[in-house]
């Protein structure tokens, strides 16, 4: 794991790229400084982590959104991967559940969240992978319009929260 970090970490630097760290499902918020602080230990100042969920064991993800404000403590922006959030693993495939992507991206913003990660397809059936949990394209602008916009209204009424210190 440390050889994969310092790699994209040299990498985006480089490039002038950015490193995502996407916090395993199985893997409380906390632990994620480790490799936030090997990252930084390589020089990288370009980092984002990710929240997708944790696997809970009657078959889907389930996000505790306590996750956002403990990482964001971390330093690094938070985003939250919206479409993987509402994957419902199983043994020979895996199915989602795309109409829950606004709810729970709305209570992401609300908890400070600073981007929504979200796939998209023209057609999701026809997708490779991932198709039950992606964004029909055509229904992206609306849903981006409207995070922002429920984003904007949400500052406005609470202001930027306190963050907990790492």
């Amino acid at each position: 794991q440390t050889d994969l970090l310092e790699a994209a970490s040299k990498a985006a630097i480089k490039y002038d790229g950015v490193v995502n760290i996407k916090k395993p499902q199985f893997v409380a918020p906390e632990d994620c400084i480790h490799a936030v602080k090997k990252c930084e230990a390589f020089g990288l100042e370009r980092l984002l982590l990710t929240e997708r969920g944790t696997t809970f064991g009657y078959g889907r993800l389930v996000n505790d959104l306590r996750c956002i404000p403990i990482m964001k403590s971390m330093g690094p922006p938070v985003i939250f991967d919206a479409t993987h959030s509402v994957q419902t693993p199983g043994g020979k495939s895996t199915g989602g559940q795309r109409e829950m992507i606004p709810f729970l991206a709305r209570a992401a913003v609300a908890c400070g969240c600073d981007g929504i990660f979200a796939e998209t397809h023209p057609d999701p059936s026809q997708a490779l992978s991932d198709g039950p949990n992606m964004l029909p394209l055509d229904d992206f602008a609306a849903f981006a319009t409207q995070m922002q916009k429920f984003r904007d209204l949400f500052n406005e009424i609470v202001g930027v929260s306190d963050i907990p210190s790492a």
